[in-house]
């Protein structure tokens, strides 16, 4: 009977060892699985990490692209404008020197016009002025010497002599100044006739 509860122990102490192998192979078949899950889980992180990191190296590098070529543009606008403010310095040069060039042919011009009439008679220059424009006669008699301009003045019309010298006493230049305006004669209205502005 010792034999038989020996016997029973040792299949009983048996069955618990080949129990507990089968649990620690369903163990380790359970471990195995769940770790090749999460290396596949770790697999699939890494590749999203690695296209994460190859979106912003291209995002980066499109930025750098961009950046240069704005960079590139931006000294193309400042070499534009400084061209541009260079041209516009040398226009303005250029126009400040032909101001001065037409000055002195202006008045090159006015001292041969004014030699020409203080070489000619008083009687023979007073109907020439007389007849120019105010701003022409103005201009010519203004650049004579007093006594020529008091001779040629003497020798106008008096109500054109009185003109001329309004005009000359507020002094050049003599840009509002209009050409005199030709006269006709007007016939005296009879008596007892509608007078022509009523008409």
């Amino acid at each position: 009977m010792k034999k038989s509860i020996l016997w029973l122990g040792v299949l009983l102490a048996s069955t618990l060892v080949s129990a507990e192998r089968r649990e620690l192979i369903d163990c380790n078949v359970i471990f195995e699985q769940r770790k090749s899950e999460i290396l596949r889980g770790i697999e699939k992180i890494d590749e999203q990490q690695q296209a994460l990191q190859a979106l912003q190296s291209a995002t980066q590098a499109m930025l750098d692209q961009k950046e240069a070529a704005l960079r590139k543009r931006e000294a193309e606008v400042q070499a534009t404008l400084a061209q541009v403010e260079e041209k516009e310095t040398r226009v303005k040069r250029l126009l400040k020197q032909n101001e001065e060039l037409l000055k002195q042919i202006k008045a090159a011009k006015d001292d041969k016009i004014a030699e020409t009439y203080a070489k000619m008679k008083d009687s023979k220059a007073a109907p020439i002025i007389e007849n120019l424009s105010d701003k022409e006669a103005a201009t010519i008699l203004f650049s004579l010497e007093s006594k020529d301009m008091g001779k040629i003045l003497a020798k106008m019309n008096p109500a054109r002599a009185a003109e001329l010298t309004a005009i000359l006493q507020k002094g050049p230049p003599f840009e509002g100044a209009t050409s005199p305006a030709p006269t006709a004669p007007v016939a005296p209205t009879p008596p007892g006739a509608p007078a022509a502005d009523a008409i």
